[in-house]
């Protein structure tokens, strides 16, 4: 017939954009209000390709767990190429901490939901593992081996606690934390 096209995807990127289309109703939602309805009306697709592309809302939320590491690890990498080598780390790390919960609230609620999922459902567990890796890669480029661990489990606890706080604490009490993990000081008295 004129004008049919053969079989193959007409949407190359729409199993992508269902993945982040999770990720925003997750965001909205959270976990438990994940459907695949919801994530085809976000993702302006037909309920059917949200099924077609993820069976169960367990492939669902994998497929919303690794794109969520996977722009958030994107994003700090970017970030870190930005910086100047000169850069004072520990006040761009908390200006990093500050911006997530101010400009990108929802993103960070969203990625927390999803990691804290990690610990209930163990298919999900090296996602999570991969993310914090990837985290402490990017930080250890700017220290050492054991300070980007450290740090990176810092800021993960530190996001985890300023996103649940309605109050964004200061931005130079962040820094503080920070720059005392990245000092590597004992505390005086022992």
């Amino acid at each position: 017939m004129p004008g049919r096209r053969g079989r193959g995807p007409t949407d190359p990127h729409r199993r992508d954009r269902i993945a982040r289309a999770a990720i925003a109703v997750i965001a909205e939602h959270g976990v438990d209000g994940l459907t695949h309805r919801k994530v085809a009306a976000a993702a302006g697709v037909p309920l059917g390709s949200t099924t077609y592309h993820f069976a169960t809302l367990d492939d669902l939320v994998a497929a919303a767990l690794e794109k969520a590491a996977e722009r958030s690890v994107a994003q700090l990498r970017a970030w870190e190429r930005s910086l100047d080598p000169a850069a004072d780390l520990a006040r761009e790390l908390a200006a990093f901490v500050i911006r997530s919960v101010r400009e990108n609230r929802a993103d960070t609620m969203a990625e927390y939901n999803l990691y804290a999922l990690a610990l209930h459902r163990p298919h999900l567990r090296q996602a999570a593992v991969d993310w914090d890796n990837a985290l402490a890669e990017v930080l250890q480029a700017r220290t050492d081996s054991l300070t980007g661990k450290m740090v990176a489990i810092l800021l993960c606890g530190l996001l985890m606690q300023v996103v649940l706080v309605a109050d964004v604490p200061d931005e130079k009490e962040i820094a503080r934390l920070i720059d005392r993990a990245l000092d590597g000081r004992r505390p005086e008295g022992r």
